[in-house]
């Protein structure tokens, strides 16, 4: 059967071309498609394992089937959010915000991980934190994490890791991993993975503030 492709913003760009048609197998799924996509527009091979996908300009979930005649458009996740998958920020941190850059129709589960900033520490009553990063290689090193996971688990369908810099009171949120995927296999172990690798690699520092003192914690644990 034959399906029609609509291609939209940077897939359209990447593909040269806005339209394009496909023959698939009869009661072919929508992941068939887009894995035949991956061949005809070799550019679109990175990108698709994150692409909305609506047949008759309704989202539908890769392991639909299609049919003969369907209209099937693929595009980027729509603009909203500051849209970074991996950010270093003096803001406050949402959950829910950094979830919803993983999320998308295609997505069955999504694990998190939420470090916060803790009263105790080491048998000390903790005031505040203070973390400092640089920035620009923090940014860099959180999306060679995100690559790695992507090289472990293939499962994985998307991640975002976003962590806070400055004074942290107690209770504040210090970082949050979101990790998605069609099922939930691999999804814990990757947001496992993901906050041990920010401990060892990312140029992220916390100083513990407490009653009379301070000290830099040499391991980047976060939370």
């Amino acid at each position: 059967m034959r399906i029609k492709v609509k291609l939209f913003a940077l897939y359209r760009e990447k593909a040269g071309a806005s339209e394009l048609w496909l023959e698939l197998p009869e009661s072919a799924s929508v992941r068939q498609a887009l894995d035949k996509l991956g061949e005809e527009a070799p550019a679109l091979q990175g990108l698709l394992n994150r692409a909305l996908i609506a047949v008759s300009k309704r989202y539908v979930k890769p392991e639909n089937k299609l049919q003969e005649g369907d209209e099937l458009a693929v595009f980027p996740p729509v603009s909203g959010g500051n849209g970074k998958k991996f950010e270093v920020t003096q803001a406050p941190i949402s959950v829910d915000e950094v979830v919803n850059r993983v999320n998308r129709p295609s997505v069955g589960g999504i694990v998190t991980f939420v470090g916060v900033v803790r009263g105790e520490s080491r048998g000390r009553k903790v005031l505040y934190l203070e973390y400092e990063a640089y920035p620009e290689m923090a940014e860099e090193t959180l999306a060679q994490i995100g690559d790695e996971i992507r090289e472990k688990w293939p499962q994985v369908d998307d991640i975002a890791i976003v962590h806070r810099t400055g004074k942290l009171e107690v209770g504040e949120v210090s970082v949050v991993i979101a990790v998605a995927g069609a099922h939930r296999q691999g999804l814990f172990d990757a947001a496992r993975y993901a906050i041990d690798r920010i401990k060892e690699i990312a140029p992220i520092w916390k100083k513990e503030v407490w009653e009379g003192g301070e000290e830099w914690v040499e391991e980047n644990a976060s939370g």
